[in-house]
């Protein structure tokens, strides 16, 4: 299967390059960059030297009629993008009969309206949202495998949503909101220049408060009211979250751990029981590593991710995998 990428000189395009430029099945046909981009005309493995001999490929400048061409070559394109970006690139490639993994935000919420609120845009393209398929591997392979359009889970709600769809479905929470403290490293802010990811300036601090548009993505995945702080840590990669659940009336510690045996086969999940997952032991794999500790009626989940091999471009590759036909862990784990 050929694979094209928009936007792959940010560290989630360069990652799923990377998988790509490995996988047995896969051919990686094309590495695009924005036309403004300080990076067009540049080599992958220039940006990332740790890839030299791999990514020796030209990052071309994405420009409007090179759109046909870049469908006749690719069977997916896979869209590294800012979210409005992708919102405009989508329907473009989809109309070409090119299926898209979108790895922003731009189609992961059903209602429209919410993208200016928490994206800073209005999104046109209600049509889009109801016909995109949700990437959370671990739940929804079978509407991913006959998709168009995959919009790929967001970081933290892969954490999230793995630690929390087992009890939720089991009927263990209660009515009350759930609470997710959340830190990751900097790569997940981008490649971008910004004072706030600076070597000197990074410091474990609070971003997005009440309004961060990972929120509602959990929420409506969930169905269930989250409260969502996300922090930025002095750390290259990873995500770790802290969750605080009020669980039901005679809730015991059995059943919480029966429920979590919902995760058991999933061969990317790894359920520590009383051992709490730290960000060493999920940088630089494809795992989710998910721990918890009750007393009473309040459980502690604690939830850890590679945000970039888990979180992006790890789940992209999962999800064509899955189109394609292949296991969902190839180029992951073999």
């Amino acid at each position: 299967m050929n694979v094209s990428i928009i936007g792959a000189s940010g560290y989630s395009g360069a990652e799923l390059a990377k998988l790509l430029a490995n996988h047995p099945q896969f051919c990686l046909k094309g590495c695009f960059v924005s036309q403004q981009s300080l990076d067009k005309g540049k080599q992958l493995s220039e940006l990332y030297p740790e890839h030299a001999g791999l990514l020796d490929i030209t990052l071309q400048p994405l420009y409007e009629e090179y759109f046909e061409q870049i469908a006749a070559d690719s069977d997916y394109v896979c869209l590294c993008t800012d979210h409005k970006v992708s919102v405009d690139l989508a329907p473009k490639f989809l109309d070409l009969g090119v299926k898209v993994f979108d790895l922003s935000g731009g189609f992961r919420l059903a209602n429209s309206s919410l993208y200016e609120q928490y994206y800073g845009f209005t999104h046109a393209h209600q049509a889009l949202l109801d016909q995109a398929q949700y990437g959370l591997v671990e739940w929804n392979q079978a509407g991913i495998k006959h998709a168009q359009l995959i919009a790929v889970a967001g970081c933290y709600p892969t954490a999230a949503l793995n630690a929390l769809k087992p009890l939720k479905n089991a009927g263990l929470i209660s009515d009350a909101q759930i609470i997710i403290n959340a830190v990751s490293g900097v790569t997940g802010a981008g490649r971008k220049a910004a004072l706030k990811t600076q070597f000197c300036e990074v410091s474990l601090s609070p971003y997005g408060l009440f309004n961060h548009r990972h929120g509602p993505e959990i929420t409506q995945y969930l169905d269930h009211p989250v409260l969502f702080t996300p922090h930025l840590g002095n750390f290259s990669r990873g995500i770790l979250e802290t969750i605080y659940v009020q669980l039901a009336d005679n809730v015991t510690e059995s059943d919480v751990a029966a429920a979590y045996q919902s995760l058991a086969e999933e061969p990317l999940i790894r359920l520590k029981g009383n051992v709490l997952p730290t960000i060493k032991g999920v940088a630089g794999t494809p795992y989710v590593d998910i721990g918890w500790q009750q007393q009473g009626k309040q459980l502690i989940v604690i939830a850890a991710i590679d945000n970039l091999l888990k979180g992006a471009a790890g789940q992209a590759l999962q999800c064509m995998n899955i189109v394609s036909g292949f296991d969902a862990t190839k180029g992951l784990k073999d």
